[in-house]
C-alpha cells in the first residue's frame, strides 16, 4: 500500500529547512567600506542595496527597485485615460445614427421634430447622455444601444470605486443595484461609528459576512478596507486630474449623472469625504502621464493608476535615501502585489540580515546612532588577519592560518595535571588511561576532573607591542587610510589569537597622539588637523615598555610624512612645516630612548617624499631597525611578516 506522502520543491517561500544565513559574511562585506571611512549605518545600507553576499539568487534593494521601475514604464505604456470617455461617444453616435436610420423613411412632422432634437443636442457628451434619457426612442436598435451605453457607464463609475464591481453589473439587475445602494448605506454608517469611536471589529465581520463578495481583496478589519478604497477613490481623482480640461469636464459630467440615476450620488459623496479624511497623505490630484495608444476604460485606468501610485511610494522607500530610513518602512503588502512573492521573500531576507547583526551582538543602536560593538571588530579583526595570510606566499616558510594550532610553544613531551587556567593542550592518552585505572578497566569510562593531564611546553617570551598608525589627513588623500586600519585590527587579531600573552598597544597620531582601543579601531576616522607628533606618539609607546620592562620590546610604525609637530613643555602641540629642528631633534631623542630601551624600530613609509626618506633614513642609522615601502594594499601583509619575524627571532 502507498504511505499517501508525495515529495517535491518547496515552493511556498523560502526554504524552511535551508541552513540560517552566515551574518559574519555580511558582518565582513560590511567592514570594507567601514575601514574605508564609511559609517556602519551607511555600510549596511550598501550592503542592503547590492544584495547579500553568498546568496546570488537574492535580490538586494537596488535589483527591486530596477523592478519597480521597469513595472512602472510598462504601466505608463499601457494606453490612454479617455477610453470609457471614447467608448460613451462612440455608443452615442451608434444610437443617434441608428435612431436617423429609423426616422428618415418617416415623412411625418414628428419624424422631423425628432430629427430637429437630435439636432439640438450638445456636443458635450455628459449632456447630450442627460437631454436623452428623457427622450423616447423609435428605433429598439438605437434605445438598446443607448441602454448598453448607460450600463456601461454604471458599471465603469463603480468599479473606479470598488475593483471589480464592473463584472457584478455585467447583467443590468435591479435587485442587484439595489444591494450595491445598501452596501454603501451600511458602509458609510460604519465609517460614521467608527469616528465616533463606536465601532467593532463584531460590527465589521457582520458587514463582510454580507457583503464581502463585493470586496475581491478580503480586508480583514475596517482600517484595512479604508485603505483599499482610499487608494482606489485618490486614484481615481488623478485620473480626472491627468485629463484634458474638456475632457475631465465631460467624464465628470457622466459620473455625476451615472450616480444621481443609480441613486447613488449622496452616498458617494459621503464615503469620499470619510475617505479623504482618513488618508490625506495620499496624493488626490496629482496628475500621471500616460504614453500608451490604446485606450483603457475608466476601471482599468484607475486600476493603473492605482498601481502606479502603490509603486512610486514604494521606490522612495526602496531608496532609503532619507533620514531614519529603515527597511521596515517597506510596505510589504505593496511589494507583494507589485513584484510578487518572491519579492517578499527577498525583502524578508534583507529584513532578517539586519535584525541578525543586531540579535547576534555585531550592530547595536545607542541614541539612535547605529554602532559596532567589540565582538563586531573581533570579527573585521580576524577577516583582515585571514586576508593577510591568504596573501602571503603559499611556498614560503612561517606562520599561516592554522586553525587546530594552540597558542602554547614547543612541546617538551612530558604532561603534568590539569590546573585551573592551564591554557596547554590537553594530553589525551594520559587523560584516558587515567580514567581507565581509576574506573578499574572494566565496562563504561567516565572522566573526572582529577583524570586531565596537559603536555607541558617551553615558556614563550612575552613582546610589548607598540604600532604607531599615522592619522593625519594626507594618509586619507592618499588612500592608504583603510589599509592602514586594517593592518592595526590584523596585529590587534594576531596578537589576541596567536600571541595573548603578548602587551599590544595601538597608537594614533596626528597633532596629538593618542591610544586607541580595539573596539574604536574600525570606526576611528582621520582627523582633519595639521601635524605628524611622532614625538608624542614614542612617548607614549616608551611608557607601555617601560610598564612591561621584562617583555621583549616591538616598535612598528605606519606613516606617510615627516614629523612636523612635537609636544611643548606646556603639553600643547607645536606645528610647522616644513620641519623644525626641534621638531626633529625631538623625536629623534625618542629614536634614541627606544634604542636604549633594545626596542627596534621598523617603519613602513607610504610614500616616497624626499624628505620622509631622508628622516626614517636617520632612524634606521640611530636605531638599527628596518625601512619598508609597501603598497598600501601590501601594507597588513608587510606589518604582519615582520612581526612574525621579529617574534620567532626571539
Amino acid at each position: 500500500m502507498s504511505s499517501g506522502y508525495r515529495y517535491g520543491e518547496y515552493h511556498d517561500g523560502p526554504d524552511p529547512l535551508a541552513p540560517p544565513y552566515d551574518v559574519r559574511a555580511a558582518l565582513d562585506e560590511m567592514g570594507d567600506a567601514i575601514l574605508s571611512g564609511s559609517t556602519p549605518l551607511h555600510a549596511l545600507r550598501d550592503l542592503l542595496k547590492r544584495g547579500l553576499p553568498g546568496a546570488p539568487d537574492r535580490r538586494g534593494l537596488d535589483d527591486l527597485l530596477r523592478e519597480v521601475r521597469r513595472r512602472r514604464r510598462e504601466l505608463r505604456e499601457r494606453g490612454r485615460l479617455d477610453g470609457t470617455l471614447e467608448r460613451a461617444r462612440a455608443l452615442l453616435d451608434k444610437a443617434i445614427g441608428q435612431e436617423r436610420a429609423e426616422l428618415f423613411p418617416d415623412p411625418s412632422d414628428d419624424a422631423r421634430m425628432r430629427e430637429a432634437e437630435l439636432d439640438a443636442l450638445p456636443s458635450d457628451t455628459a449632456s447630450a447622455i442627460r437631454e436623452l434619457s428623457e427622450y423616447q426612442w423609435r428605433s429598439a436598435a438605437a434605445r438598446q444601444t443607448y441602454e448598453e451605453l448607460r450600463d456601461l457607464l454604471r458599471r465603469e463609475v463603480l468599479d473606479t470605486q470598488f475593483r471589480g464591481m464592473r463584472d457584478a453589473l455585467a447583467n443590468p439587475d435591479p435587485q442587484a443595484m439595489e444591494r450595491v445602494r445598501e452596501m454603501m448605506s451600511a458602509l458609510n454608517d460604519m465609517l460614521d461609528r467608527d469616528a465616533r469611536g463606536e465601532h467593532t471589529q463584531a460590527d465589521f465581520d457582520r458587514f463582510m459576512e454580507e457583503y464581502g463578495d463585493m470586496f475581491p481583496e478580503r480586508p480583514r478589519n475596517l482600517e484595512e478596507l479604508v485603505d483599499i478604497l482610499a487608494r482606489r477613490a485618490a486614484a481615481a481623482q488623478r485620473m480626472l486630474a491627468s485629463l484634458t480640461p474638456q475632457q475631465r469636464e465631460e467624464l465628470a459630467g457622466l459620473i455625476a449623472q451615472t450616480l444621481e440615476q443609480a441613486g447613488l450620488a449622496e452616498q458617494m459623496r459621503r464615503l469620499g469625504e470619510a475617505l479623504h479624511s482618513r488618508r490625506p497623505d495620499l496624493a488626490w490630484n496629482t496628475p500621471e502621464r500616460m504614453s500608451g495608444e490604446n485606450p483603457m476604460g475608466m476601471g482599468d485606468a484607475v486600476t493603473a493608476l492605482e498601481e502606479l501610485s502603490d509603486l512610486s511610494r514604494l521606490e522612495a522607500a526602496l531608496r532609503q535615501d532619507y533620514p531614519g530610513a529603515r527597511l521596515d518602512d517597506i510596505d510589504e503588502a505593496a511589494i507583494r502585489r507589485a513584484l510578487g512573492r518572491s519579492a517578499v521573500d527577498d525583502l524578508e531576507a534583507l529584513k532578517r540580515i539586519e535584525r541578525e547583526l543586531e540579535e547576534q551582538g555585531y550592530l547595536r543602536r545607542q541614541r539612535g546612532k547605529l554602532e559596532l560593538t567589540p565582538k563586531a571588530v573581533r570579527r573585521l579583526g580576524e577577516t583582515a588577519l585571514r586576508r593577510v595570510f591568504s596573501s602571503l606566499d603559499a611556498g614560503r616558510r612561517g606562520d599561516h592560518d592554522q586553525r587546530d594550532a594552540g597558542a602554547a610553544g614547543e612541546l617538551t613531551g612530558s604532561s603534568r595535571p590539569w590546573r585551573f587556567g592551564d591554557e596547554q593542550p590537553i594530553d589525551v592518552v594520559r587523560t584516558v588511561v587515567n580514567g581507565v585505572r581509576r574506573s578499574g578497566g572494566g565496562g563504561r569510562v567516565t572522566l573526572s576532573v582529577d583524570d586531565f593531564e596537559v603536555a607541558e611546553t617551553e615558556r614563550r617570551t612575552a613582546a610589548a607591542v607598540c604600532l604607531l598608525v599615522d592619522l593625519s589627513y594626507s594618509m586619507a588623500l592618499r588612500g592608504t587610510w583603510a589599509a592602514a586600519k586594517q593592518t592595526a585590527l590584523a596585529l590587534q587579531a594576531l596578537v589576541a589569537s596567536k600571541f595573548p600573552q603578548d602587551a599590544v598597544q595601538i597608537i594614533g597620531f596626528s597633532n596629538y597622539a593618542r591610544v586607541l582601543q580595539p573596539d574604536e579601531l574600525a570606526g576611528l576616522d582621520w582627523d582633519m588637523v595639521q601635524g605628524t607628533n611622532l614625538h608624542h606618539a614614542l612617548l607614549i609607546a616608551g611608557r607601555h615598555l617601560d610598564r612591561h620592562p621584562d617583555f621583549e620590546p616591538v616598535v612598528l610604525v605606519v606613516t606617510d610624512g615627516e614629523p612636523t609637530a612635537h609636544l611643548l613643555r606646556s603639553g600643547r602641540s607645536a606645528f610647522e612645516w616644513p620641519p623644525s629642528q626641534e621638531t626633529l631633534e625631538l623625536t629623534l631623542a625618542e629614536v634614541d630612548k627606544m634604542t636604549r630601551r633594545r626596542a627596534t624600530l621598523n617603519i613602513f613609509m607610504l610614500a616616497a617624499d624626499e624628505r620622509l626618506k631622508e628622516f626614517v633614513d636617520e632612524v634606521a642609522r640611530r636605531n638599527g631597525g628596518r625601512v619598508f615601502s609597501p603598497s598600501a594594499d601590501r601594507l597588513g601583509e608587510y606589518v604582519v611578516s615582520d612581526f612574525l619575524r621579529a617574534r620567532r627571532s626571539r
